[in-house]
């Protein structure tokens, strides 16, 4: 995990490039523009050679992809970039979706330089990206929380395997397969101890079960991605 002067280091470097480039005259550039800004970000911020580690105009398919980042000649990250002046949308995503799952890799960056959403490739059938956490660095309580979740994307957490461990804590605590582990035959026969004590009346393993599936069904159900990016969607 990042130490206390890591996530420090990565705040000041995020603060130098949140003055130098989210600043009104900037607000309008065109999305060539915009590349230097993210050049300085996944360069300067994050860690990545140039050149070495960071492709760009990466050709999948016959069409090309922004940036490709590659670490240890691994493909990790898949990065569209739109123009500042636009904000992020589900087509950019569509698109980036199909260039990681063209080339099999697991992390997409959508950013226009100051929205940055990061996103996790699920090779299902079908295939879809899954939002793990957006930020906009350019409202104050985005940027607090930035270094936090930021330093995920550096090189130095990709090396040492940290945003793949940030992935699984992520995945284990999400709703949905948490709720599984409720349906454990341990939990049941726990709840049917606590029960008993409290009513005094023994409670079958099945009248548990019916019960913890109405409480998953009406609580996980707000909790579902509202609208999954499918790749083949039209």
């Amino acid at each position: 995990m990042a130490t206390e002067n890591q996530i420090k280091q990565l705040k000041d470097k995020l603060r130098a490039y949140r003055n130098r480039y989210l600043k009104k005259q900037f607000a309008d550039l065109d999305e060539s523009a915009t590349r230097l800004m993210v050049n300085s970000l996944l360069t300067e911020v994050f860690g990545y050679i140039e050149l070495d580690e960071i492709k760009t105009e990466y050709r999948i398919k016959g069409e090309y992809a922004d940036y490709v980042i590659q670490v240890a000649r691994q493909k990790r990250f898949v990065v569209e970039v739109k123009s500042i002046q636009l904000d992020i949308n589900e087509k950019h995503l569509r698109q980036s979706v199909n260039y990681a799952a063209n080339e099999g890799i697991d992390w997409i960056i959508l950013t226009n330089g100051r929205q940055i959403e990061v996103y996790r490739v699920m090779f299902e059938k079908p295939i879809y990206a899954k939002n793990v956490f957006s930020l906009d660095l350019g409202l104050d309580d985005d940027f607090k929380k930035a270094p936090d979740l930021l330093v995920y994307l550096t090189k130095r957490s990709v090396q040492k395997g940290e945003l793949d461990h940030f992935w699984k804590r992520f995945e284990a605590l999400e709703p949905q397969q948490l709720s599984k582990n409720l349906y454990d035959i341990n939990v049941v026969k726990f709840l049917r101890k606590v029960l008993k004590t409290k009513t005094k009346i023994t409670f079958s393993e099945q009248d548990v079960l019916e019960s913890l599936e109405r409480i998953i069904a009406s609580k996980i159900e707000t909790s579902k991605p509202k609208n999954p990016t499918n790749i083949f969607k039209k």
